[in-house]
């Protein structure tokens, strides 16, 4: 069965990589090829999702729940202030499909919950998690531990944020061998309450769409074990090494945890900020 040929608006879209040592037309073909699910339309989401549809992911899907807010727009650059009330998913999709019309993109506006997280994950090759709220945050890693995905994660706090590769596997660290236990309800404020510094969701999603990509090609070495510390008011990165827990209820050698939970009921807090 031959390959199919790149289109001459492929070869001219996509230049830059076809060009690129490591990544060339195979590289590009497998980017054409891939899907990918951003969760969260928002500080992480944004960059994430215009860098993976500039790229070329064949389909792209992004899942958000909420609504563009005035207070939004000094972080989540995907929206505009035209936006403001509309879903954020209505909004990601269409200027998503303005950054590359030739590509697929999905909108799942809907809360992940266990009812719905494997079907709506099932579908893609590699889970993006974009999301700030820890319910979510154990759902999708147990979701992509069953389903056999790869999940690049990342998160924000003020001026610091951290970024990771889950891989589903034996004896690979998944979420909960970093993070065992939510923290206890209200000791970690929400970026409404404890503020974002605005550039750093774009450092932090652009480290992300960049391991995703590298996972699809298959080239470089990822994230995978090691969590990426960065903080942005000092200009300080570290790395930490992630073990594998043989006692992690998801992923370890007697798995306790065999299907999706009521995560909200784990955590001691609603999905959905109430």
């Amino acid at each position: 069965m031959s390959v199919p040929r790149f289109t001459e608006e492929q070869v001219q879209r996509y230049a830059r990589h076809i060009i690129l040592p490591n990544i060339g037309g195979e590289g590009q073909r497998k980017l054409l090829e891939a899907s990918v699910l951003v969760i969260g339309a928002g500080g992480l989401g944004s960059p994430v999702a215009m860098y993976l549809a500039a790229a070329g992911v064949g389909r792209l899907g992004i899942v958000d729940f909420d609504r563009v807010d005035l207070t939004n727009l000094q972080r989540q650059i995907l929206h505009t202030t035209a936006d403001v009330g509309r879903p954020k998913v209505a909004s990601a999709v269409e200027h998503l499909r303005a950054i590359n019309p030739t590509i697929e993109i999905v909108g799942h506006e809907t809360l992940l919950t266990s009812a719905n997280a494997l079907d709506v994950l099932g579908p893609y090759d590699v889970v993006v998690d974009g999301t700030d709220n820890f319910p979510v945050r154990y759902l999708v890693n147990d979701a992509t531990q069953f389903l056999g995905k790869p999940l690049v994660y990342g998160s924000i706090y003020q001026f610091e944020g951290q970024a990771t590769v889950f891989m589903p596997g034996p004896q690979t660290p998944c979420y909960r061998c970093l993070f065992p236990s939510p923290p206890p309800p209200g000791t970690v404020p929400s970026c409404a309450e404890g503020g974002v510094f605005g550039v750093l969701p774009g450092v932090i999603g652009s480290i992300q769409a960049t391991e995703a990509i590298k996972l699809i090609t298959g080239q470089g070495r990822t994230l995978e074990k090691r969590l990426l510390l960065y903080d942005a008011l000092h200009m300080e990165v570290q790395e930490v090494r992630i073990r594998w827990d043989a006692d992690c209820p998801v992923c370890g050698k007697e798995p306790t945890i065999t299907e999706l939970i009521d995560y909200e009921a784990f955590c001691g807090v609603p999905a959905r900020p109430e």
